[in-house]
């Protein structure tokens, strides 16, 4: 009761900071941004295509302020790190809304499954806006919608994982992105030309690739999950293409958004995990046509097992995004909600909500195999305390069946068979028989 009533202390005290922080003057903050960001800006902000493929999708990922390329511990991952569906506990099944700018909004639907060291997962979201156009005289003539729909497959699988060495894990995702302009009407009729957008319209072609490493350092609490993971990544390597059923024919649209990431994130302890990226664009075709870079950091506060509060922030030149959220974890489900502030260099900043539904799927029975190897392992400890040494081998090797990588069996063995040899030569030099 004690510690309980420490901890609601906490969060009300946490509640009136972040208050006071929010109850500033939001417009000095932003002229700061933006006074900073002018001192690096280039002209070619803004060039690329799909710009949907940069929305954050939402929940975990968003809360944290997309700095999610050294983390990845859930559905999100598709979108920052391609390697680490192999290292995911549990499947998943989710879904994310973003209401983005105005009345635009992005949906995505991602499934992701782990078997042993492989992982693979699917994704679709689309990205849509409504699309008004009047004529001459400002009357209505055609509502429909503009959208950016993708899908995307990715696979990755954790080379060499143990016991001590938790592996390296290497992905790859492959994307395709389809950008559908609405038709247009004719200027003196007002009707519409049936596959007039569709010139407009595009279609690109990409993949991701990425690494992530895991391992332990400075970690004074008991885990096996290990508390520092690091990851590298590369988004959108690939073209688009526009032109679809023109007359000039298909041709080069402008570049994709492409960028690299680097991203670590650290659990300092049980409740606090901290997380930071930086993501470079590029521009494949015309590599000297550079773009800011950004940054970008977050912060978990996990209170108990089932919620967490969750913070961050990303800045790029003059247009920093900061968001907060909160996790709720049920027995079979993760609910996610985010609030999102975007400040430019208009006095007035863009609010937005995010959701994000989780249902957990189970881990494919790699917690009773890890339960059984305990077992195995614990009782071959006993037989080897008892001087048991081969049925302590015997254990040992069962353990290694379930999980070849299992450090502490092979060394185990080792040491039991060292026992033995010993033993043998003690004998011998002492001409013992039994």
């Amino acid at each position: 009761m004690k510690n309980m009533s420490k901890r609601f202390k906490f969060i009300i005290i946490l509640a009136f900071l972040t208050t006071s922080v929010y109850s500033l003057d939001i417009s000095d903050v932003s002229d700061v941004f933006t006074d900073l960001g002018y001192i690096g800006s280039t002209q070619n902000e803004g060039t690329t295509s799909y710009r949907s493929l940069l929305i954050p999708v939402g929940g975990r990922s968003e809360s944290l302020g997309s700095a999610y390329t050294g983390l990845c511990d859930d559905a999100g991952y598709i979108n920052y790190n391609a390697a680490a569906s192999c290292i995911l506990n549990e499947t998943q099944a989710s879904a994310f809304h973003n209401s983005w700018i105005a009345d635009s909004k992005m949906d995505t639907l991602v499934y992701t499954t782990r078997i042993d060291n492989m992982g693979i997962g699917f994704q679709a979201g689309c990205l849509y806006m409504p699309f008004t156009e009047y004529n001459l005289f400002g009357e209505r003539v055609n509502t429909s919608y503009y959208t950016e729909t993708n899908f995307a497959a990715n696979i990755s699988y954790n080379f060499l994982a143990g016991y001590d060495f938790k592996g390296f894990a290497l992905g790859a995702t492959v994307k395709t992105v389809f950008r559908s302009v609405p038709d247009y009407t004719d200027n003196d009729t007002n009707a519409i030309q049936t596959l007039s957008g569709l010139a407009q319209s595009g279609v690109g072609i990409m993949a991701d690739v990425g690494l992530m490493l895991q391992f332990n350092f400075l970690k004074y609490f008991a885990s096996r999950t290990p508390n520092v993971r690091i990851g590298l990544s590369a988004q959108n390597l690939g073209a688009a293409f526009t032109g679809l059923g023109s007359s000039s024919g298909i041709k080069l649209d402008d570049p994709l958004p492409t960028y690299f990431a680097a991203g670590i994130s650290c659990q300092f302890l049980p409740i606090i995990t901290a997380t930071f990226d930086i993501k470079q664009p590029v521009n494949l075709f015309h590599p000297t046509d550079y773009q800011l870079f950004s940054v970008s950091a977050g912060v978990i506060l996990a209170f108990t097992k089932q919620f967490s509060l969750l913070a961050g922030a990303e800045i790029k030149g003059g247009n920093p995004r900061f968001s907060v959220g909160s996790e709720l974890q049920l027995s079979n489900a993760r609910l996610n909600f985010n609030y999102s502030l975007d400040l430019t260099s208009s006095l007035n900043p863009v609010n937005r909500i995010s959701l994000s539904a989780k249902i957990l799927l189970g881990d494919r029975g790699r917690a009773e195999r890890q339960k059984l190897i305990d077992e195995l392992y614990l009782k071959g400890l006993e037989y080897y305390a008892n001087a048991e040494w081969e049925k302590a081998i015997e254990q040992w090797e069962l353990v290694l069946k379930i999980n070849k990588r299992y450090d502490p069996a092979i060394l185990g063995i080792d040491s039991a068979k060292s026992q033995i040899d010993m033993y043998e030569r003690v004998r011998n030099s002492m001409f013992f028989e039994e």
